[in-house]
């Protein structure tokens, strides 16, 4: 079966690993949860640098362990890329990225020249580590791992040492990987917005546990699940630019169930975007609203009530159109006076819609 199989069960002193899970054979998979939810453990098992005795994983129909099976972590064909790059100092750049190749005697020029130009590392190859930025070091230790051909690339939270600026140059180059690898990437974070941004699937986990598993807009829609992002949560949608107004510097992207306006951040007429539209950024009208400064109001009917995270609060899931849904965060006060129930047609006014790539 194509594709990740792993399950694993693990029992340490105030902590246990348990889960069972089918992951997709391509594109980026994020694990997402707060720090302690085992993320990282599930990595590591991953990679074979923690034995799960019970333990089961099988990437793309091969077996890496099972009962009696035990691929150690040099026989993996995986990468690895950790939050610290911990590149040689005494080396250059290239000397660092021919290092890793030593032990793989059928590695070749070909994957160490489509990691440096995936990564647009090029002219730092001559460089000592002391002479590289944050996000360099972070672009040669992804590189790093590339060079190696794995079948399977994990990445342990690599932008967690960066501060925002770095982040916002590393991330464009993630964003490529994203679009042009052909093997899939399993990422660890508990940054909301790294994970609206690059994952096509996400994994919530809490206390070891999985507690859902699936495509990244149908996971983030669950109102059950308010808990893990706070104010953070929202919705990720994808749509295509249909039109540009110059004249206000905006963009009209259009989704499976309408159309929106959001601030022009320079993609042509016809790209594929996302964009990110928080819970508490959707109020809810009986009626389309008129003189308002809002650019964005779409009818929309109620799908779910939930209990938020605050006994003030509700959490409402949207239905717009037949495949795309919304959140709306809203005090319970506000829902009774509406009269809002499952099946209501009503209008979703949104106040800010971010474009996110």
């Amino acid at each position: 079966m194509p594709g990740i199989q792993t399950r694993f069960q693990l029992d340490w002193p105030g902590f246990s690993l348990d889960v069972d899970l089918a992951l997709p054979a391509r594109g980026v998979t994020a694990l997402f949860g707060h720090s302690g939810s085992g993320k990282t453990t599930l990595l590591r098992c991953i990679a074979g640098l923690e034995r799960a005795p019970q333990g089961r994983l099988v990437v793309h129909g091969d077996v890496w362990q099972d009962s009696g099976v035990w691929l150690p972590t040099h026989q993996r064909p995986l990468g690895y890329v950790f939050q610290e790059a911990s590149l040689f100092p005494h080396l250059t750049v290239m000397g660092n990225l021919r290092y890793g190749l030593r032990r793989l005697p059928g590695a070749g020029k070909r994957g160490l020249d489509q990691a440096i130009e995936l990564l647009g590392i090029g002219h730092l190859l001559d460089r000592k580590p002391a002479r590289l930025s944050g996000g360099e070091r972070s672009r040669i230790g992804i590189a790093r791992a590339l060079a190696l051909g794995p079948r399977l690339l994990l990445m342990d939270e690599p932008l967690a040492a960066l501060d925002l600026a770095r982040k916002q140059e590393i991330l464009p180059y993630l964003e490529r990987l994203h679009r042009e690898l052909d093997i899939p990437v399993i990422y660890v974070s508990h940054a909301p917005d790294e994970v609206a941004r690059l994952a096509d699937h996400i994994v919530a986990m809490e206390a070891g546990r999985a507690l859902a598993s699936g495509p990244l807009a149908e996971v983030l829609s669950r109102v059950d699940l308010p808990i893990h992002l706070g104010e953070d949560a929202g919705v990720v949608l994808e749509g295509v630019v249909v039109e540009r107004d110059a004249a206000w510097s905006l963009a009209r992207v259009a989704f499976p169930g309408g159309c929106l306006w959001v601030r022009d951040g320079g993609q042509t007429q016809g790209a594929t975007v996302r964009i990110r539209i928080l819970a508490r950024d959707v109020s809810l009208a009986l009626s389309p609203a008129t003189d308002t400064s809002l650019l964005n109001s779409l009818p929309v009917v109620v799908d779910q009530l939930a209990d938020d995270n605050h006994p003030a609060l509700a959490l409402c899931r949207l239905q717009v159109g037949t495949s795309s849904s919304l959140l709306a965060r809203l005090t319970r006060r506000s829902a009774a006076a509406l009269g809002l129930a499952p099946g209501q047609a009503v209008w979703a006014q949104i106040k800010a819609v971010a474009l996110i790539g």
